[in-house]
């Protein structure tokens, strides 16, 4: 890619195109339940969207990835975060934005002291940026392969992470 991608915080102008990305980037998704968008409109309207970037090329969004609190059975969430969705238009996939995005918002999220971060995912794919799967920790009704962790230096917590309940969202926040 011969242009300069620039991922910078979401403003409220880029509401609607995150949500344009968003539904772009999943639509032939079939793991998908389509409802992404909205988990990120409730994230933001419940005000736990602590990370949300933009990728943008020539002005134009073309990526968006969002990081939000988790909780855990254990107690031990306070400073663990959730990442998803993480979304690319479809005719930029595959260029570098989405492992752009993710590196900076981990990046980000270490700068503001959290303690790690967690994601449902592809198997293969989260491995490049450390992520491992935790043993003792899991997400209800995700395969043990599909759930991944990475730890900022300290310990993994035990038990179960549950994700905010936006993630529930099936329509507009």
């Amino acid at each position: 890619m011969n242009q300069e991608i620039i991922i910078r915080p979401e403003t409220p102008a880029d509401v609607a195109a995150i949500s344009d990305v968003t539904v772009a980037a999943f639509a032939t998704l079939e793991i998908s339940q389509h409802t992404e968008q909205f988990v990120i409109g409730a994230l933001r309207k419940a005000g736990a969207l602590t990370i949300s970037l933009v990728a943008e090329l020539d002005g134009q969004a073309v990526g968006h990835i969002a990081f939000s609190p988790v909780s855990m059975s254990d107690g031990g969430a306070a400073g663990w975060y959730g990442l998803g969705p993480v979304s690319v238009l479809p005719e930029f996939q595959r260029q570098g934005i989405g492992k752009a995005l993710i590196r900076e918002g981990l990046a980000r999220l270490q700068a503001l002291g959290a303690k790690g971060c967690c994601l449902v995912g592809h198997p293969e794919y989260y491995r490049q940026f450390g992520f491992v799967n935790p043993e003792g920790l899991a997400h209800e009704g995700v395969p043990p392969e599909a759930f991944f962790v990475l730890p900022f230096g300290g310990q993994i917590p035990q038990g179960a992470v549950t994700f905010h309940e936006a993630f529930m969202a099936e329509s507009p926040a």
